[in-house]
């Protein structure tokens, strides 16, 4: 257990920096902290993490939305000028934001 309350914080620091404007997917955010495969248990942090934290930067790996804040997520990404697809989601690749590593 120890593993995951070592990982958790490390995802919370990660999501901690994200910038406005921008949307990051599980994948990149497992490996930036080095542990490519754990792009699941970045989800499992986020139903289990902080307030506080932009948890609506982060988004799967296809630009959807968080299950249950999707109306809230929207409008806190739209009113920092990011653009979904028709099929709204988040759109990664207008943005130039690489999916790979998820």
């Amino acid at each position: 257990m120890k593993f995951l309350q070592g990982f958790f914080q490390e995802v919370y620091e990660v999501v901690q920096r994200v910038p406005a404007g921008k949307a990051v997917t599980y994948g990149q955010i497992a490996a930036w902290i080095g542990r490519p495969h754990s792009a699941r248990v970045v989800g499992w942090a986020m139903r289990v993490g902080p307030e506080g934290l932009p948890w609506h930067r982060v988004v799967n790996r296809h630009g959807g939305l968080a299950p249950g804040c999707e109306l809230e997520q929207r409008l806190r990404l739209a009113a920092e000028g990011v653009t979904f697809t028709s099929d709204g989601r988040v759109d990664l690749k207008r943005h130039g934001w690489s999916v790979q590593g998820d």
